[in-house]
């Protein structure tokens, strides 16, 4: 399958970002891409910076403005494309949500956030509510697709699930980046651990992963950061954990690179993880912490 990544950067006019996703998405259609992937809450700045009320009016409802349009560009290029939204469900009830758009602009499902951040500069629980839709794959004409967002890609729980369900794609779009303050050894640790983790999902549930990020620098609001340098590097790993490919961190892109799909069958026969599954004796995963 055909999957194309599309990393950009974002600006403050959430028409222009919106213009510029449909000129890569008609670039991607170009090149034959089945699948559009977008990265976490591209229609605007990370918004997440700051805490701030007004930031609330960029939300919208699903089905709304986004979805009309981004579907309509769905069913111009007959590709499925993933996006990722601010949803307002009602008034004081946000999510952070991604939305599958089929090849004839419909919407095939969703996913809402469940892994909520708040660190500096990562304020998100003051703006989503954590997600209540579980971590269901969502079937599309391109197969089924175990969608998440950013924050989850780093608890193995989601991935499996997903893989479980019957997922043969791991999909998430992320916003992700590093501080100023941060020395460059710890921006690229964080960098490669945040790349090594999903690469350690695709192994062992043995199913390719996507992972789409921002990039450019954007400034914190309330000047008591030197904002978010996102670091890019969007990437596609094989069931093996291989790298399929991995754009710059520093520079938009739009690649479209083949997964082969049915190579994830082959790999689960030479390792049957999903066999040897202790399961009788995973009950504690379900407890926060084990005191002993």
């Amino acid at each position: 399958m055909k999957t194309a990544l599309i990393q950009i950067a974002c600006t403050a006019d959430a028409h222009a970002n919106r213009q510029k996703l449909a000129a890569r998405i008609a670039e991607a259609a170009a090149q034959g891409a089945e699948l559009v992937v977008l990265q976490e809450l591209h229609n605007t700045p990370y918004f997440c910076q700051t805490e701030d009320t007004q930031h609330f009016d960029l939300a919208e409802p699903i089905p709304g403005p986004s979805t009309e349009f981004f579907g309509a560009l769905a069913r111009q290029h007959g590709v499925v494309i993933v996006a990722s939204l601010f949803e307002r469900r009602a008034a004081g009830l946000y999510h952070n949500t991604a939305v599958v758009l089929e090849r004839d602009g419909s919407i095939a499902g969703r996913y809402r956030k469940m892994h909520i951040p708040d660190d500096p500069a990562y304020y998100e629980k003051f703006y989503f509510t954590p997600g209540d839709l579980g971590f269901q794959p969502i079937d599309t004409s391109v197969g089924r697709l175990g969608v998440q967002v950013c924050w989850d890609q780093w608890y193995p729980e989601g991935a499996r699930l997903m893989a479980l369900r019957g997922a043969e794609l791991l999909i998430y779009p992320t916003a992700i980046g590093t501080e100023s303050s941060d020395t460059p050894e710890e921006q690229e640790r964080q960098r490669e651990a945040w790349t090594t983790v999903q690469r350690g999902h695709a192994v062992a549930n043995g199913l390719p992963v996507v992972s789409v990020n921002r990039t450019g620098w954007e400034p914190d609001p309330s000047g008591q950061t030197g904002g978010i340098s996102f670091w890019g590097s969007s990437f596609v790993a094989g069931p093996q954990g291989e790298m399929l490919y991995r754009a710059p961190q520093h520079e938009e892109a739009v690649a479209v690179v083949d997964i082969d799909l049915k190579r994830s069958e082959n790999v689960r026969r030479w390792w049957p993880f999903l066999r040897d599954r202790r399961i009788e004796e995973f009950a504690p995963l379900a407890k926060r912490y084990l005191d002993e």
